[in-house]
């Protein structure tokens, strides 16, 4: 996502986009659970439904490959992708849990 960032800016809004749009994605990430959630510790500043959980996870993932295609790391981009596709189905029953909640 920094990668993305500083090549999407100039200037000061490199420095601003690579530093930004990562920590805006650990934010995201952090502030929004689902209560009780045992993968995670329940905890975060914003309980959320599983399904919003699990929109989040793919629209932070599914930015992050697509980040990779759009500044030139395509092989990067589907060793995430695939990685990404492996880690849920590997997490199955994670999956379900959210969804069931």
């Amino acid at each position: 996502m920094g990668v993305w960032g500083w090549h999407r800016g100039s200037g000061w809004t490199q420095y601003a986009l690579a530093i930004g749009v990562p920590v805006a994605a650990a934010f995201l990430w952090g502030a929004f659970a689902v209560p009780n959630d045992p993968s995670r510790g329940g905890a975060g500043l914003f309980p959320v439904p599983g399904m919003v959980r699990v929109a989040l996870e793919l629209a932070l993932f599914g930015f992050a490959v697509w980040a990779l295609f759009e500044v030139g790391a395509a092989v990067l981009g589907w060793a995430l992708g695939v990685a990404v596709a492996v880690h849920y189905v590997v997490s199955l029953d994670r999956l379900v849990w959210l969804i069931g909640k």
